[in-house]
């Protein structure tokens, strides 16, 4: 897909050797990645991102030394044009929660998680995109959910279902309520249409309404 591109640099921290070679073993055969350091615990993933200089770095959420969470959280203050992709084997919603609040912009379980995944993964938070197992977006949403009740910051805009959408959310939205078709959408921003599907979804758990109708109907609601 890019063959003139300067390739993805990725870092690997993860404290099982053999799924840490099996993974480096899948990204380096892609053209455009290349596996920069591989790291045991979170504090080696800290030393060796400053050598390397990662674009995307995987950490595992239960390191030894310095957990994933944490790793993460210093390598945003160190890099922050670094992309972080947390891996874990649980759903606890407390660290997913961490981990989107420290900044990562991919969370995914590695049970569920396929190689071709995987390697969309990377190329999506390299282009800035958050990525998400699909499992884990109920979980998230509730947190924010919960968060956007706790009135401590005056809001510029009176109504707050509106307030819950992201921006890019919110632009799909609006394509979408002047009509669009989810290829359209999908065309527009330069994403796949599953992701367009997953934003929908997502606004609609968001505004607590069953179709893309409903939705339009809040956002014109709010525009006039």
């Amino acid at each position: 897909s890019s063959n003139s591109q300067t390739p993805i640099r990725i870092l690997l921290a993860d404290d099982h050797q053999l799924f840490r070679a099996g993974v480096a073993g899948l990204l380096a055969q892609e053209p455009d990645f290349v596996v920069v350091g591989q790291a045991e615990n979170g504090k080696e993933a800290i030393d060796l991102a400053q050598k390397t200089q990662p674009d995307v770095a995987l950490l595992d959420v239960q390191m030894p030394v310095c957990n994933g969470l944490e790793a993460a959280r210093r390598l945003l203050v160190l890099q922050p044009e670094i992309k972080i992709i947390m891996l874990t084997i649980s759903d606890r919603d407390a660290d997913l929660f961490t981990a989107v609040k420290s900044g990562a912009q991919g969370y995914l379980l590695k049970s569920s998680i396929s190689a071709n995944e995987l390697i969309e993964a990377v190329q999506r938070v390299a282009a800035s995109e958050a990525i998400i197992t699909p499992s884990l977006v109920p979980l998230l949403l509730a947190e924010f959910a919960a968060l956007s009740q706790q009135p401590n910051l005056p809001s510029p805009v009176p109504n707050p279902t509106l307030n819950r959408l992201t921006n890019r959310e919110r632009e799909i939205l609006e394509l979408v309520a002047q009509g669009l078709t989810n290829r359209e959408t999908a065309t527009q921003f330069i994403i796949s249409e599953n992701t367009v599907r997953t934003h929908l979804r997502n606004i609609l758990d968001k505004l607590h309404v069953q179709n893309r109708l409903q939705a339009a109907a809040i956002l014109h609601q709010q525009d006039n």
